[in-house]
């Protein structure tokens, strides 16, 4: 399968089960999928950004973040797929392309993804996450750093 940046995926259970991370979003009630991830490839290691469809949820939070801090750069809410979604940029996590169940797929059977400029605005925010936490101020609700390791690890081993 072809990861490309920008485009929406969804994720093996295995990897929660290998990760053991209580940090990372849970399994969806009634039996599906775990949310689906906005994905930036970054060479071997994937970057998954869980979407939700909790919008009202999500907009009291973005809004108490602006009033405690003037701003926030973690949480977007943008039209995904002709409806208004969450991107949440905490919780974003890396993993490998091995973890990745499948493609999100449209109505038409065309892979889904975002449109370029929402891309785009996402990877700079992302860019900009990253960059405040290697100056120790960590955004992220995941231990990204001991996931990325893990997964590196695994990278080696099955080189090998």
């Amino acid at each position: 399968m072809k990861i490309q940046t920008g485009y929406i995926y969804h994720i093996k259970d295995e990897f929660f089960d290998i990760v053991n991370d209580e940090t990372l979003m849970t399994n969806h009630e009634r039996g599906k999928k775990r949310p689906t991830y906005f994905t930036i490839k970054d060479k071997e290691i994937l970057w998954f950004i869980p979407l939700s469809s909790k919008v009202e949820k999500y907009k009291k939070i973005i809004k108490n973040k602006i009033k405690k801090y003037g701003r926030c750069d973690t949480i977007l809410i943008r039209e995904i797929l002709g409806k208004e979604s969450v991107i949440l940029l905490q919780n974003a996590f890396p993993t490998l392309e091995k973890y990745i169940d499948h493609i999100h797929l449209l109505e038409n059977g065309k892979p889904a993804k975002v449109t370029e400029t929402l891309k785009n605005e996402i990877l700079q925010k992302f860019k900009y996450l990253l960059k405040l936490k290697s100056r120790n101020i960590n955004l992220f609700f995941t231990d990204v750093d001991k996931i990325k390791k893990q997964m590196l690890e695994e990278l080696t081993v099955s080189n090998k």
